[in-house]
């Protein structure tokens, strides 16, 4: 004999997704995205292999501190977004909002670092058409800003619509943006 949740796994057709927490949409979304990270982090790689020399020197005018302070901003964030599943499973709406409000908070730090990495960059005159590195740097981070975006618009959306399973759904997708960024943070601010 089943149980319900076991039923519901036939039944919806979503086999394995159907395990993960939150709508087994978000996880086809999450893959699709690692796989165009994926591709794009392929390219800088590819890229840094066949003019290293421009890379290193074009690396080196970076901000590394911004990223690194950004790397632990979105980590942080990505844990106050688990803290607001656990509250909401636990019944604390009060606590959840707490948390959701305090992961769209570092989720703005996260961009506003961006904003000020970016406006160094290019007041060195370091702009998308200097290089091969400054392309693939501004769209790859670019790129990452956009789901930061899109990320904070779906953190608000669920703890407005808030269910175990929209937050578990949003959470998905934040931890996502999380870790991308700790792949992207060494490997086009530290790659040697």
């Amino acid at each position: 004999m089943s149980d319900g949740k076991q039923e519901a796994t036939l039944d919806d057709g979503w086999g394995p997704l159907s395990q993960l927490p939150g709508n087994p949409m978000i996880w086809l979304l999450i893959i699709s995205e690692i796989a165009v990270f994926g591709a794009g982090f392929a390219g800088f790689v590819i890229a840094f292999l066949l003019d290293p020399e421009t890379f290193i020197r074009s690396q080196d005018t970076l901000n590394r501190l911004a990223g690194a302070i950004n790397t632990m901003v979105l980590v942080t964030s990505g844990l106050f977004a688990a803290l607001a599943v656990k509250d909401e499973s636990e019944g604390r709406t009060g606590r959840m909002r707490m948390w959701i409000l305090l992961a769209i908070l570092t989720g703005l730090v996260f961009l506003g670092v961006k904003y000020v990495e970016y406006a160094g960059e290019s007041a060195a005159g370091h702009t998308i058409d200097t290089n091969t590195f400054f392309t693939l740097y501004y769209l790859l981070t670019g790129f990452h800003a956009l789901h930061v975006i899109l990320g904070i618009v779906i953190l608000a959306i669920v703890a407005w619509k808030h269910s175990l399973d929209n937050l578990e759904t949003g959470a998905a997708f934040w931890h996502m943006v999380d870790l991308i960024w700790v792949i992207l943070f060494p490997v086009v601010y530290l790659l040697r």
